[in-house]
C-alpha cells in the first residue's frame, strides 16, 4: 500500500477566459500536497481559491494543464481506484423525479452492487444521514439540506476507502452539521481517509488532523494544527465569579486586563507565562468561583486571514498563452 492516500505534484490548471481575445486564467498553480491514510484533511480557502478545481481534477471532471496526482498509489482515473472512492460535489444535482431510495439504487447499479447488497446498503446509508420517511418522496420536494444528506449517502454507498467532500456542511442546519461532524469522526475511526474542502473554519478546527490553506490558486500553508506554530498558547483567559473588590484590585496589577462580563463575573486575561493555576488558587482562597479557564491561541481563522493576505496579488499569473483546452498555444 502506498504511504499516501492522496498525492499531488505541481498540479496546475489554466482556463481560457474571454470571447474575442481569450486569455489564460490560472485557477490552480503548482499544487503539491500529500494526504496520509486515515487523515481527516481540511482543504481550506476563500471562495474562488481553487478548492473545487482541485477536487474536479482529482475526480477527472476536468484535466490538468500540467502536473500529476495519485489516489491510493495509482494515477487519477484508474478504474480500480474509482471503485474505492466516494465523492460529494459542492452543488450536487440529482434526477429530481426519483426518490432518495431510487436514486441510491441507480448509483448502486453503477457500482455493480448486487441486489442483496443494495437492499442492505441503501436503507443503512439513508438512516446514517438522517433521511427517514422522506426517502420515498421525489427529490424535487427536498430542501437543500436534505439533498446534501442524500449526496452524503450516495458518496458512502460503495463503502469507500477515501472520501472527497466539497463543502459538505453547505445548506445544513446546526443539527445536520453536528450529525455530519459525528459521521466524519466515525469514518476516521474506521480508518477511512476524508479530504474535504471548506471555508467554514470551525469545522476544520473540530475535525482535521491536518490542513492546507489555498489562496488565489496557490498553497499558502500546510501541516497539522500543532505543526503550524501559530497555534502555540499566547495567553490564558480565566473567567471567575464572586471575586471580592479588594482581590480584583490586587489582580489588575499582575495581569493584562480584567473585564466585567455580567453580574459578578469577570474575564481575566493573563500572559502565557502567568501561571494561571497559582492565581486561581489565590482567587479560590478569597472566595471566588471558577467559571472557565481557556488557553488563548491564534485561531485557524486568524491564520487563514493572514496567510491569504500574504499571498497578495502575485498569484494567478499563468505561464504563458494557452488555448481553451488549457494546453500550450
Amino acid at each position: 500500500m502506498s504511504a499516501s492516500a492522496i498525492r499531488t505534484h505541481d498540479l496546475t490548471k489554466d482556463f481560457s477566459v474571454g470571447f474575442w481575445r481569450p486569455r489564460p486564467y490560472r485557477a490552480l498553480d503548482s499544487l503539491s500536497l500529500e494526504v496520509r491514510h486515515g487523515d481527516v484533511f481540511g482543504f481550506l480557502g476563500p471562495n474562488g481559491a481553487g478548492k473545487t478545481t482541485t477536487l474536479k481534477l482529482l475526480m477527472q471532471l476536468v484535466f490538468p494543464t500540467s502536473g500529476s496526482a495519485e489516489i491510493l498509489g495509482r494515477p487519477i482515473g484508474d478504474i480500480d481506484v474509482r471503485r474505492r472512492i466516494g465523492y460529494l460535489p459542492e452543488h450536487p444535482y440529482f434526477y429530481d423525479h426519483l426518490t432518495a431510495e431510487e436514486l441510491l439504487d441507480y448509483y448502486g447499479r453503477l457500482f455493480r452492487l448486487s441486489a442483496a447488497d443494495r437492499a442492505r446498503r441503501i436503507p443503512e446509508m439513508l438512516d446514517r444521514v438522517g433521511i427517514g420517511a422522506e426517502r420515498r418522496m421525489q427529490l424535487r420536494r427536498f430542501s437543500k439540506g436534505m439533498l446534501q444528506r442524500v449526496g452524503l449517502a450516495q458518496a458512502l454507498l460503495n463503502d469507500p476507502e477515501v472520501l472527497f467532500l466539497d463543502e459538505p456542511m453547505s445548506g445544513l442546519d446546526p443539527l445536520g452539521r453536528r450529525a455530519v461532524r459525528a459521521l466524519i469522526l466515525e469514518l476516521r475511526d474506521q480508518g477511512r481517509t476524508i479530504f474535504f474542502s471548506s471555508h467554514i473554519l470551525s469545522d476544520a478546527e473540530a475535525l482535521c488532523s491536518r490542513v492546507a490553506i489555498l489562496a488565489k490558486g496557490r498553497l499558502a500553508a500546510a501541516g497539522s494544527l500543532t505543526e503550524l506554530g501559530e497555534f502555540a498558547v499566547h495567553g490564558w483567559e480565566l473567567v471567575v465569579s464572586g471575586v471580592p473588590q479588594t482581590m480584583l484590585d490586587a489582580v489588575r496589577t499582575r495581569v493584562r486586563s480584567v473585564t466585567a462580563i455580567t453580574g459578578d463575573r469577570y474575564a481575566i486575561d493573563m500572559a502565557a507565562d502567568g501561571k494561571p493555576e497559582q492565581l486561581l488558587a489565590e482567587l479560590s482562597a478569597a472566595g471566588a468561583t471558577l467559571v472557565s479557564l481557556n488557553p488563548l491561541r491564534q485561531t485557524l481563522e486568524d491564520l487563514f486571514v493572514r496567510r491569504v493576505a500574504e499571498m497578495g496579488d502575485g498569484a494567478r499569473s499563468s505561464g504563458g498563452p494557452r488555448d481553451a483546452a488549457g494546453g500550450a498555444r
